[in-house]
């Protein structure tokens, strides 16, 4: 066989749109903007930023509905960085398509979509996560009447070797010579430091330290146990069909007892707005069970549902014997709340809690490349964050719709496909060559009935159908 060589390549003036390659991004993408098209998305994001927008021309803008698919982009490919997804929308002919731009159509560069989510405030970005929302009640993928709670940490942009001290501004080397003088090190070495800093306790305190570019950024232990700025995550999820109702971004150092009044606000108030919708298919109880894992239990949470007529399905950790006395409310609450996770459906509900509350998480986070943010500033980030989950909740209803939620898992489902094909064809072969080496024979004639040798050992009756 001769070797090919590299040839000069001349690409044609005119090129035909149909003769394009489309790949199952084209499909899936195509899917996306069906439903968005239905559901008249681009007029809703007009109307909501036109304020945003200046009456004369001055610098070039992106549409709100572009902008908004691009960052749906983010999810759907798995690019955590506005660089990245302005790159991959300029690379991909099925997302160029998706984002309505021909093929002399320039995409809108980072530094446009950045100044864009800046302009366009926090409320509007939640309005976007709300009509998704909407869109998945009028199509009845929203129960509401259980609804878990669970919480994770996004990693900052933001290091710890950069950190400052609230009251002085001094930085952590800095802090340490200090000390290293006072104590009559006159030149300390970073192996001096390095032992000086050993024997402190507390020096990871959230009270003494900041980030001076993401003062909202928090000291905490990530999930791998590593120490981090951070921030802090928490959504609340519907329990039968998925859906994210409600998502905030708040303080890592912040307890699970503390942060689940903020998301249960948030997602109530979003009940609340799908109930009076008259295309919702919300059931009338909605809100009426809660259920969430042993680090959001507490007496002040168990009373402060029973309050509220919130039956809850919290796991209790282990604490002992305790002491009730004075505390008749609370030991009412906490014994109520472990008669039901003892029961039938609360050990149904909890054991649903990987697979509607941490699930989410990983698609979200890990799939969609958000575990770590390339943002700063808690309302910045959670800008993103919203429309990441809304994302989310779109690739529910298109699953539910057309059985994939992702172009990636559109593409599985193709080679799934062939892989059967092949796995049946190899099959038949297999059979023929057995027969044919076992001397059966076929009835060629299609008036007569199909049927084996007699003499063969494989030997049977056939109908003939």
């Amino acid at each position: 066989m001769g070797m090919g060589r590299k040839k000069d390549r001349q690409d044609t003036l005119w090129v035909a749109t149909q003769e394009l390659p489309r790949t199952g991004g084209h499909v899936f993408y195509e899917r996306v903007n069906r439903i968005l098209n239905e559901r008249g998305f681009d007029r809703f994001v007009e109307d909501a930023c036109e304020k945003f927008y200046a009456p004369v021309m001055g610098r070039p803008s992106v549409a709100p509905g572009k902008y908004f698919r691009m960052l749906l982009v983010g999810y759907f490919e798995g690019i955590d960085a506005e660089r990245g997804i302005a790159w991959r929308c300029a690379d991909s002919l099925s997302l160029r398509e998706f984002l309505g731009l021909g093929l002399s159509d320039a995409v809108p560069d980072h530094s446009t979509v950045s100044r864009t989510r800046r302009l366009i405030d926090l409320e509007t970005h939640g309005k976007v996560f709300s009509w998704m929302l909407s869109v998945l009640a009028s199509e009845g993928l929203i129960d509401g009447k259980t609804v878990g709670v669970d919480a994770s940490t996004l990693e900052a942009n933001a290091a710890m070797r950069t950190i400052v001290r609230r009251d002085s501004g001094e930085a952590y080397d800095e802090f340490l010579t200090r000390l290293a003088r006072a104590s009559g090190i006159e030149t300390p070495t970073r192996a001096d430091l390095a032992r000086l800093d050993r024997k402190r306790t507390k020096k990871g305190s959230n009270k003494e330290w900041a980030h001076p570019h993401d003062p909202d950024a928090r000291i905490t232990k990530m999930k791998d146990g590593r120490t981090h700025l951070a921030h802090k995550i928490e959504h609340a999820a519907d329990m039968k069909t998925g859906a994210i109702l409600a998502v905030t971004v708040q303080g890592a150092d912040q307890g699970d007892t503390t942060t689940i009044q903020d998301t249960m606000i948030e997602a109530a108030g979003q009940l609340e707005t799908l109930a009076v919708d008259p295309e919702s298919k919300l059931r009338n109880d909605f809100l009426s069970e809660i259920v969430a894992d042993k680090g959001y239990h507490s007496n002040a949470t168990m009373t402060a549902f029973r309050d509220l007529g919130i039956r809850s399905y919290i796991s209790e950790p282990d604490r002992g014997r305790r002491n009730w006395k004075n505390k008749a409310a609370e030991q009412q609450a906490v014994y109520a709340n472990r008669r039901r996770i003892r029961g039938d459906r609360g050990k149904q509900l909890l054991r649903q809690r990987g697979l509607m509350l941490e699930r989410p998480f990983a698609h979200a986070l890990e799939t969609g490349a958000m575990r770590r943010v390339h943002l700063r500033h808690r309302d910045n980030i959670l800008k993103r964050i919203l429309i990441q989950y809304a994302a989310l909740n779109l690739s529910l209803l298109i699953r539910n719709k057309f059985g994939k939620g992702t172009p990636r898992g559109l593409q599985g489902q193709q080679l799934a496909a062939l892989f059967v094909l092949i796995s049946l064809w190899s099959y038949y072969e297999t059979l023929t060559s057995d027969h044919e080496r076992s001397g059966d024979v076929f009835s060629a004639d299609p008036a007569r009935p199909t049927h084996l040798n007699p003499g063969s050992e494989h030997a049977t009756s056939a109908t003939g159908c």
